[in-house]
């Protein structure tokens, strides 16, 4: 059985994806996702409501290093010099994602969910999200707390809310 925490999480995600749908609809807009870390979580949030087909067109997994090259475009270079789990990768993945769906807006996270893969400089928990509303991408990156599930869901709501400041 889901704590309360996750419980109350899992409606403030509803909730905002309720919220998307609404806004994406008013604006004959829709929305792409490139997720690392979260696995397709934020795709699976918008998707789990109805009609979601009339403004989520798709969303990429991009787990890997090769794939945010092949399917989104990130440079080689800019991994790299930057890391994965970076501000210029988190950029290029919302960018990337936004041009190849042909859509308005779009969203990308990366980041190290764990329980391991993390280091003093990129602790677990620490996460990149980027945003892409209509030709103008911004990113900001959190530190998230508890265990992988916990960050997991964190970003998937941070991503969703997000998104929706940058449309109002």
């Amino acid at each position: 059985m889901p704590t309360h925490t996750a419980q109350t999480a899992d409606l403030a995600i509803d909730e905002a994806v309720a919220q998307l749908a609404k806004a994406f609809t008013q604006r004959a807009w829709r929305m792409a996702t490139a997720e690392s870390c979260t696995g397709g979580l934020i795709a699976a949030a918008c998707t789990a409501q109805a009609g979601s087909s009339d403004w989520f067109e798709r969303g990429w997994v991009t787990y890997s290093n090769t794939a945010k090259q092949a399917d989104l475009g990130v440079s080689a270079s800019v991994l790299v010099q930057e890391g994965a789990v970076s501000e210029a990768v988190a950029r290029a993945m919302a960018e990337g994602a936004a041009q190849r769906a042909g859509v308005a807006a779009s969203v990308a996270v990366t980041g190290i969910a764990g329980p391991g893969g993390g280091s003093a400089a990129k602790p677990v928990g620490t996460v990149w999200l980027a945003w892409h509303v209509a030709g103008r991408t911004d990113a900001q990156c959190h530190h998230f707390e508890g265990d992988r599930a916990a960050v997991r869901r964190a970003t998937v709501h941070t991503a969703l809310v997000g998104l929706l400041q940058r449309l109002a």
